[in-house]
């Protein structure tokens, strides 16, 4: 499926920051943007994404999802909150891997298997103060695709600008061998004159990004959000892979039912 790397950047990136109405609660502004409930909308994103002729795509998505303050269900992405306190929260996560391709997505996988998604289970801690966030993260394969472990960081931190709400935030990305391997290894039977064989080792991937949030239309969350990651070696040395880095864009417009 050609748009498969970009529908997990959808994905993921509605998980973790949509959000709905901002209203004034405990007056700190990442209160004012996580809200409960349920949600629909709509999202429009952007992925250069970077293996060899992976044409950058521009996708328009529909939006549903479910928030409490313990419970978050965003189609196969599932976060629950087993203990918080007045700063920390420990949860437990059900995220997909949408990474990989099919045979017929590329001419540079001619020949090849096709790296199929999976899912992964894992845990995340996170501790809080006013707005600003540290979060940490891990994650295995339980459907043994990919037989891979993830683990993350990140801190972000909440402004507010008048009705306007703006979230940078900094992120590293672990992968080891076994994830890499799969998709973006290459096999010694898939090997060609102008693909050569590749054994992946383990990534660390860095990622800027910043969102921009406002209620003030339609009665609903509009967000734009842009994050750009860089990969490790071991990706960026694949014979798969043409760049070092992916540009996302993405636009969404969110309200509660």
């Amino acid at each position: 499926m050609k748009l498969r790397q970009l529908s997990c950047f959808v994905a993921a990136t509605l998980l973790l920051t949509a959000t709905v109405n901002a209203q004034t609660n405990k007056g700190e502004n990442r209160e004012q943007v996580e809200q409960h409930g349920w949600l629909y909308g709509i999202g429009v994103a952007l992925d250069q994404g970077i293996y060899k002729d992976f044409d950058t795509r521009i996708l328009p998505i529909p939006l549903i999802g479910y928030r409490s303050e313990n419970l978050t269900v965003f189609g196969p992405f599932v976060n629950y909150s087993f203990y918080r306190n007045q700063n920390f929260k420990f949860s437990a996560r059900l995220v997909p891997t949408f990474e990989g391709y099919d045979e017929s997505d590329s001419d540079v996988f001619s020949g090849m298997q096709d790296r199929d998604f999976s899912l992964a289970l894992g845990l995340g801690a996170s501790y809080q103060h006013k707005d600003l966030k540290f979060e940490v993260t891990t994650s295995h394969d339980v459907l043994h695709r990919n037989d891979g472990y993830e683990a993350g960081m990140s801190v972000s931190k909440v402004y507010r600008y008048g009705p306007f709400f703006f979230e940078p935030k900094a992120s590293l990305n672990y992968q080891d061998s076994n994830y890499v391997d799969y998709y973006y290894g290459v096999q010694a039977s898939e090997a060609t004159s102008i693909r050569a064989q590749y054994s992946a080792g383990s990534s660390i991937n860095k990622a800027l990004g910043i969102s921009v949030m406002t209620p003030v239309y339609f009665g609903g969350m509009t967000r734009l959000s842009l994050e750009n990651v860089w990969y490790g070696s071991a990706i960026t040395d694949s014979p798969l892979t043409d760049k070092n880095s992916s540009l996302r864009l993405m636009m969404s417009f969110s309200r509660f039912f």
